[in-house]
């Protein structure tokens, strides 16, 4: 059992603050007081990690959290979920909407330190230079960092990831033994969640020894519009394919809405599991990368890190990706 201040303080019978105020050696506490919820945490086996001392009096109970879109379906939902689990304990969130990644968005990451959060979740890949990089990396020696979705591989950042890789890899697994030989590929960006899906997609082709013609892996805008537009222009240059796989579900919808007004019925698989899925029709299969799972693992460090002694928190949390069949996925080339 992680025995945090809370569980001290409501031993005591004081306030977290009264806690706090003796983990940083404030002398604003009696030494009676002291001394009593010293031998408490003591008695209890609380063992107050750097992050949480560190935090202290300054503590606003307000974590960072920074992606790239928050309009985007897949980001919206990711703080929404992290909302929810953050308030569960008592953290509220300050949110901070990065646009594209210039490459020179390091004053995102120091504008929430400087309002004294807690701790910074980022959500996808935010930060791609090595200038950014090293802020964020300098700021983690002071406050927890927890990527979701990806890995900067730095020392003191924790990540949540997802095996979308081997989800992509699956999925062409998925479609060749339906017969599949030629399966076109719609990706937006080389994000890391980008690079392992494209990884993923690519392994799989060489491995059932599938068409890998350049043609079949495009890359495009994350829109409908894009999505259509190359369908468009893919039959009218006579390319073929017998499926779609996209890396994003509004990819998947774009297409396949494109592929039936041309009288193509075949297998679309998109990625994400978002409500687009379920809404299009025929409703979209697709590969589920666990965001739910990310977010609450994501939360979970937060409380390790800031209310116990973090010490069997783990550095890298890894979850499987899985293929959701619906309508689409019943398709037949």
């Amino acid at each position: 059992m992680n025995i945090t201040i809370y569980d001290i303080a409501q031993q005591c019978n004081v306030s977290i603050a009264t806690v706090s105020r003796v983990l940083n050696g404030s002398s604003r506490v009696s030494e009676k007081t002291r001394a009593f919820i010293l031998q408490t945490m003591k008695d209890m086996g609380y063992k107050p990690n750097p992050f949480a001392r560190g935090l202290g009096l300054d503590s606003m109970k307000i974590i960072g959290v920074i992606c790239t879109d928050v309009a985007d379906i897949f980001y919206a939902h990711a703080v929404s979920l992290l909302e929810d689990g953050l308030r569960q304990h008592h953290f509220d969130v300050m949110l901070s909407n990065t646009g594209t990644d210039t490459g020179r968005n390091s004053k995102y990451i120091t504008d929430l330190t400087a309002k004294h959060v807690d701790a910074i979740i980022t959500i996808g890949t935010p930060f791609s230079s090595e200038a950014d990089i090293r802020q964020l990396q300098k700021v983690a020696e002071t406050i927890p960092v927890i990527t979701i979705n990806s890995d900067y591989h730095q020392p003191n950042m924790y990540s949540v990831v997802c095996n979308e890789k081997e989800g992509m890899r699956s999925a062409v697994h998925a479609l060749a033994k339906k017969g599949c030989q030629s399966v076109l590929y719609l990706y937006d960006a080389l994000t890391y969640s980008g690079r392992h899906k494209l990884d993923g997609f690519r392994e799989g082709i060489r491995e059932l020894k599938l068409d890998a013609s350049a043609k079949l892996i495009q890359q495009i805008p994350r829109t409908l519009a894009a999505a259509e537009a190359i369908i468009d222009r893919l039959i009218a240059a006579d390319v073929h394919f017998e499926a779609i796989l996209t890396s994003e579900d509004v990819l998947a919808v774009g297409a396949q809405r494109a592929a039936l007004r041309h009288g193509h019925v075949l297998p679309v698989i998109g990625c994400n599991n978002s409500i687009l899925a379920q809404c299009a029709t025929p409703t979209l299969s697709s590969l589920d990368n666990k965001l739910a799972n990310l977010c609450a693992a994501a939360v979970n460090l937060i409380i390790q890190l800031t209310e116990t002694d973090g010490a069997a928190v783990p550095v890298r949390t890894e979850f499987n990706a899985e293929l959701v069949e619906r309508e689409s996925f019943q398709s037949r080339p």
